[in-house]
C-alpha cells in the first residue's frame, strides 16, 4: 500500500497547526496552560517566542502549518520508498 504524500503534508498542517493554535489561543486566557509547551517551540521555531501576543500565536501557527506539512510529506515520500 502506498501513501499519498501531498493529501499527507495537508494533514499532518492542518493537525499540527490546529493544535498549536488551539493551545496558542487557550494560552492567552489562562496563562499557565500550555506554557511548557509553548516556550519549548519558542527554542525550536526562529521568530516566534511566547510572548502571549495574537501575532505571536499567529506567527507559531504559520511555522506549524509548514513543519507539519514537510514533516508529512517527508514521512510519505520516505514510506514509499521504504515499501518497494
Amino acid at each position: 500500500m502506498k501513501l499519498n504524500p501531498k493529501a499527507l503534508a495537508y494533514v499532518s498542517g492542518a493537525l499540527w497547526g490546529g493544535s498549536f493554535l488551539i493551545v496558542g489561543l487557550v494560552n492567552l486566557s489562562s496563562p499557565e496552560y500550555g506554557r511548557e509547551y509553548l516556550e519549548l517551540l519558542a527554542s525550536v521555531y526562529p521568530g516566534y517566542a511566547a510572548d502571549r501576543t495574537i501575532e505571536g500565536v499567529l506567527i507559531g501557527t504559520g511555522y506549524a502549518l509548514v513543519d507539519g506539512a514537510v514533516g508529512g510529506w517527508l514521512f510519505g515520500w520516505l514510506y514509499n520508498r521504504l515499501v518497494k
